[in-house]
């Protein structure tokens, strides 16, 4: 009788055990597994440049989301689809915004939102892009033997601040928007390719210092111009340059984005077959006035970097899309002039 009920028992134990462990390998899609699925928003990175925040906040600007209700702004963007944010570094600015104490509070609160984050030095004090390259004042005199540790340096002092931290971004730009080398004109790439790759490998080596895990992001603008593209990296490449990714900008209008989407695909499968590399949308934007095509654009853009093979598109990232009511002039954000996101941002929800 005691051996009859004690088998009973076992196989009761048995049945409950195989019921349990059915019901934990569910998921909601009702397939079964071992362990959870992995997050998908983590391979793939969507992304917003919000370098005008605290700047803006300290102008008494406020930010809503779609229900009117104020909101932080990285609260706004996240529910948007947002999973990373892009900061600018710049070595002395006046007015302090973007500096390295700057950089971390944002950082810190990009942290706390749970965001990745790419950290995108200029190596001046202000803007540097296609049509200036502008060495930081305190590095005005160097020769080039100088300018190369300063840029070595400067990456690594920032980092490090961010590292101590706690904070360890996952990509890193060395430059931004070097169409034609940087910290101009020992760096200008038209006069000298050497010296323009002699400070992307500076970059990089700093870069790998502090986090050798970060990946080091060359960004040119212009992601449709593949000669551009080839020019530079073919330069690059020749005179011991380093990266990792290769960083695009793409600023198309309502009526040319399709056509320049699929040049910038053309360019994109380049850069891989080419040179191996990743790539990356480091900025994009469309007139605010334009939302509804500009939501086509970027849903379109985000197709086709994820359709290059090897899942070497990593993500896209829109420059500064909380400016509102041409906040600096700038006319080329996501939300409406009461400070809520358009229907642009819905580009980026799944």
């Amino acid at each position: 009788m005691f051996k009859k009920i004690k088998n009973v028992n076992w196989l009761c134990i048995i049945l409950l055990l195989l019921v349990i462990n059915t019901a934990c390998k569910k998921t909601i899609k009702g397939e079964t597994q071992i362990y959870p699925e992995p997050d998908p928003i983590g391979t793939y990175a969507l992304g917003a440049d919000v370098s005008w925040l605290t700047e803006m906040e300290a102008a008494g600007k406020k930010f809503y989301n779609a229900a009117g209700a104020q909101e932080d702004l990285l609260k706004i963007l996240k529910d948007k689809g947002i999973n990373t944010i892009r900061l600018r570094v710049w070595v002395n600015p006046t007015a302090g915004y973007c500096n390295t104490a700057d950089v971390l509070a944002k950082a810190k609160r990009a942290k706390a939102m749970n965001m990745r984050l790419l950290i995108d030095f200029h190596y001046s004090d202000s803007w540097a892009d296609p049509g200036q390259q502008n060495k930081p004042a305190a590095w005005a005199t160097q020769d080039f033997a100088a300018l190369k540790t300063s840029v070595y340096n400067h990456t690594v002092e920032v980092l490090t601040v961010l590292k101590t931290n706690k904070i360890v971004p996952e990509w890193v730009q060395v430059g931004n928007e070097t169409n034609n080398g940087m910290l101009w004109n020992d760096g200008k790439a038209s006069t000298n390719m050497k010296n323009f790759a002699d400070l992307v490998l500076s970059g990089y080596n700093g870069v790998k210092a502090v986090n050798s895990s970060s990946k080091v992001v060359v960004h040119i603008s212009n992601g449709y111009d593949n000669s551009l593209f080839r020019w530079i990296f073919d330069g690059l490449k020749n005179n011991g340059a380093k990266w990792d990714v290769i960083g695009m900008s793409m600023y198309p209008t309502a009526t040319d984005w399709s056509a320049k989407n699929t040049q910038c695909l053309t360019n994109m499968t380049d850069m891989v077959s080419r040179y191996g590399s990743e790539v990356m949308i480091c900025e994009l934007g469309m007139p605010v006035s334009e939302a509804v095509a500009c939501k086509a654009f970027i849903k379109d853009l985000i197709a086709k970097n994820k359709s290059l093979p090897n899942n070497k598109g990593l993500g896209v990232f829109y420059w500064e899309p909380q400016s509102y009511n041409s906040w600096s002039g700038y006319k080329l954000g996501a939300f409406d002039d009461t400070g809520k996101p358009t229907v642009a941002m819905d580009a980026f929800l799944p």
